[in-house]
């Protein structure tokens, strides 16, 4: 991050919203093209229709371009307002599993936890640029509940973040587990239970702290 944040402000010129969009585009081509292994700098370069230096300017190593690939990807997701915090779970997680079955997501995020088992900067990359981006969904959660009256206003802060970090790794993983490793459907049955344990469990949460 230092190192390509030096090269940039040597250069003085201002980075391309379009060239960044077309890189990271050309990069998920790539992947599902090519795979992790064969994927190169140059080749995303050339489909890009940009210098190899222009994504040396940008990202590091390829790690930190598929990570970033795939961030956006996740950016998508959205939390709407449907009346219940149940309902807003089963949405976004929906939403979830649809961008898991893609085949550039499912690629890109296969290869990067893959390698970032031997990486540790590249797990510090992943954590920042994806996890603790989309952490955002289950804050806006939690606070559209606190108004409806669904849950207790906030008491300990640090107890309320530790259950969100827990609610987060519970969908995120049971998600990923149930898309990626045993292949079994992500469907409106499934999502309706899992939505449902998790309501019952933050309700049982808040009776027990109150």
């Amino acid at each position: 991050m230092c190192s390509r944040t030096n090269r940039s402000s040597r250069t003085g010129r201002p980075r391309s919203t379009e060239a960044d969009t077309a890189i990271l585009e050309a990069t998920r081509a790539a992947l599902v093209e090519l795979g992790w292994s064969k994927l190169t700098m140059g080749d995303v370069a050339g489909r890009a229709g940009v210098a190899k230096t222009t994504l040396y300017r940008r990202w590091a190593n390829k790690s930190e371009l598929v990570v970033d690939a795939v961030a956006v990807l996740f950016d998508e997701l959205e939390l709407p307002d449907l009346g219940s915090l149940q309902a807003d779970i089963e949405h976004v997680v929906l939403q979830f599993a649809a961008l898991l079955e893609r085949p550039e997501t499912k690629t890109a995020l296969m290869a990067v936890v893959a390698e970032s088992t031997r990486d540790e900067p590249l797990r510090e990359r992943i954590r920042t640029s994806i996890v603790d981006r989309q952490k955002r969904l289950v804050l806006e959660g939690r606070i559209r509940a606190q108004r409806r009256g669904e849950l207790p206003a906030d008491r300990d802060p640090v107890a309320v973040d530790a259950t969100d970090d827990l609610i987060f790794d519970v969908i995120a993983g049971a998600v990923v587990h149930r898309a990626l490793v045993s292949a079994e459907p992500v469907d409106e049955p499934w999502v309706a239970r899992l939505s449902a344990l998790l309501v019952g469990g933050l309700g049982a949460v808040a009776a027990a702290r109150g």
